[in-house]
């Protein structure tokens, strides 16, 4: 196995070790900003020392080598945590999805409750101006149910890091080949 791809495997078990511990204390149970951040510091750390491991053994070669270099390592970190993202909510902790969909059904029916409100979800759909209340909130709920689910959060994490994959390397191979390896 590439030093490159084992750098970005060892950072995907971190993250794995770090969304664990965060499971097990309890700590930030319901807010996903920590972890979120935490994951997107850990890729770009496995793109810069993905790279930097690279370019300290190879200094010659293109900057289109250089960040398929630094992909070589994010891609492998993305693919294993987003996976792991599908299992944690499926399997591991599913009562998070079942919270936020709980939430957000608790947001519509404040808003249906409040006629200025519902007149302005009314207005700034077509398809709400003949529903009633209970139509509305049945077709607003269905939003959050969808979005909630394990295979959207693996689809959309997983899209989101690939495309930060791809601008870390970029950005980290200009700040290498301008500063760092010159």
């Amino acid at each position: 196995m590439r030093a490159t791809v084992r750098i970005g495997v060892s950072f995907a078990l971190l993250f794995v070790t770090v969304k664990m511990i965060f499971f097990w204390t309890g700590i930030s149970q319901y807010n996903v900003v920590p972890a979120v951040l935490i994951n997107i510091l850990l890729l770009l750390l496995a793109v810069a020392v993905g790279l930097y491991v690279s370019k300290r053994k190879d200094n010659s070669g293109s900057a289109l080598s250089d960040i398929k270099n630094g992909m070589t390592s994010g891609v492998p970190y993305a693919i294993l945590v987003s996976v792991f993202i599908y299992f944690y909510y499926d399997t591991i902790d599913p009562g998070f999805n079942a919270h936020q969909i709980a939430e957000a059904q608790i947001g519509i029916e404040r808003i249906l409750e409040n006629p200025i409100e519902l007149q302005g979800v009314r207005e700034s759909n077509a398809e709400f101006e003949l529903l009633s209340k209970e139509e509305i909130y049945e077709k607003l709920k269905s939003g959050p149910e969808g979005f909630y689910n394990p295979t959207a959060t693996m689809t959309v994490s997983m899209l989101a890091m690939l495309l930060l994959t791809t601008m870390y390397s970029i950005f980290i191979t200009v700040i290498y080949r301008k500063i760092v390896f010159r």
